[in-house]
């Protein structure tokens, strides 16, 4: 046990490096979150032809899960801060797995509305969970490495996804492909009781680390075992901060979506990828996302080392990576004459929003105290999966409109326009919200 004081010049004293064992589980978990999720883009060809689905019912799908992904966050998000991470953490993984074991078990279209709705609503668990364990666990400086790295496992995910699900699906059928995958939630489980506990009930951690983990002196006072009354949702909303996470999290969440539910489906109609041929492809674009997330955090952890403070390094950095998300809008034209380059450039716009995601999540923890960061998380994530919704809306309903006039290339393109241009509308709507990113007093 330990009690917060200031560390006399912690940066000079040797210091351990539990904290990151930590990170890795929760890299863990988000990659295991996002492998389940993934599967059913990659199985789409199959089931469609199954289930007779248009683009539009497989756009519908996706909205199913998003929408109940969104209602989920309304009390994923207050449900962690009342539990607190350990349970809460514990209890989304194994409801999310059954979700995904129970995909194996459909036998109708409206089974699998139902799958993605329990899918949806218990996955809106991972992120709050994450961003409440990284603050819990990690010094402000550190926190967009730490949500970099463990926010790279969307990535993973992604690639594993494709590497070895349509293998699966292939050998022991699409039934199988969904079961296997769900049960890994369960084997990550037994690691996180073994080696979990908040900072001040874990006994590896040492003296030294605990201190430079509350070496922030905004944060003093703040631990986890201390008792705060419960701020409700229209408390936080008064905030502009609230609102410039909210907002930044609805405009640009959903360009993940996009990348994540159609570049597989992009690959076959276009190029004509069969399920095995578009799995190297998709692993590297989500290959270059990842170094684009750790990257990502490492960028600001730098500026802040060399003085610059902390709203503005985070603010610096996510400008940099707005703009390097605007080449997607010439993936179509360059795409036309080789298959590769609309992937490299696909692949940077992917990279540009994982760094920019690493650094949005740290931007909650920076202006909110921890105690409150479940719920402010669950409300960008709401907002975000709201955001998702209308743009698989919008995506599906293009597609099928410009499929139906033999050009499907230009829904194509009306979305990559859209993907370009979302992050510096969105950096600047925060920037005039939030200037300075002050910290909020709850």
């Amino acid at each position: 046990m330990y009690t917060t004081s200031t560390p006399p010049a912690i940066e000079k004293i040797a210091i351990g490096k539990y904290r990151w064992t930590i990170c890795a589980l929760i890299f863990f978990a988000t990659t295991i979150n996002y492998l389940d999720r993934q599967v059913i883009s990659l199985l789409k060809s199959t089931l469609e032809k199954e289930f007779t689905w248009s683009e539009t019912d497989y756009a519908n799908l996706v909205t199913c899960f998003q929408l109940c992904y969104a209602l989920g966050m309304i009390g994923a998000g207050r449900l962690i801060d009342k539990l607190g991470t350990k349970i809460g953490y514990a209890l989304a993984t194994a409801l999310w797995s059954i979700a995904a074991l129970g995909h194996g078990l459909v036998t109708s279209t409206l089974g699998f509305f139902v799958a993605r709705g329990f899918l949806g609503v218990t996955e809106s668990g991972n992120f709050p969970a994450a961003i409440k364990t990284v603050a819990e666990w990690f010094p402000k400086k550190e926190r967009a490495l730490a949500t970099g790295i463990f926010n790279s496992g969307t990535n993973i995910g992604a690639i594993v996804a494709p590497l070895s699900v349509p293998f699966i699906a292939q050998k022991m059928g699409w039934k199988a492909a969904f079961v296997i995958t769900g049960l890994i939630g369960f084997i990550w489980l037994i690691f996180w009781f073994l080696l979990y506990e908040v900072p001040k009930k874990q006994k590896r951690l040492s003296k030294s680390e605990y201190d430079y983990i509350h070496s922030d002196k905004d944060e003093l006072q703040e631990t986890t075992e201390v008792k705060h009354e419960k701020v409700s949702w229209g408390t936080l909303l008064k905030y502009r901060q609230t609102w410039a996470f909210a907002i930044g999290k609805g405009l640009t969440d959903p360009m993940w979506w996009f990348f994540l539910f159609w570049l597989p489906d992009i690959l076959e109609k276009q190029y004509g990828l069969s399920s095995t041929e578009k799995a190297f492809p998709v692993a590297v674009a989500y290959t270059i996302a990842t170094l684009g997330s750790i990257g990502g955090g490492w960028l600001p952890l730098r500026l802040i080392k060399n003085g610059m403070p902390v709203f503005s390094a985070r603010k610096k950095s996510m400008l940099i990576y707005a703009c390097c998300a605007l080449p997607v809008i010439t993936a179509q034209y360059f795409g036309g004459s080789n298959m590769w380059l609309a992937v490299c450039i696909i692949s940077l716009a992917m990279a540009a929003h994982q760094a920019w995601s690493a650094n949005i999540f740290t931007t909650a923890s920076d202006m909110f105290p921890k105690h409150t960061l479940g719920s402010i998380t669950g409300i960008g994530g709401m907002f975000g999966a709201v955001g998702g919704i209308m743009i698989a809306k919008l995506a599906g309903a293009l597609f099928d409109h410009y499929k139906a006039l033999g050009h499907i290339q230009t829904g194509y393109t009306i979305m990559f326009v859209v993907c370009g241009s979302a992050y510096l509308v969105t950096w600047t709507i925060m920037h005039l919200l939030v200037p300075k990113m002050r910290r909020v007093e709850i």
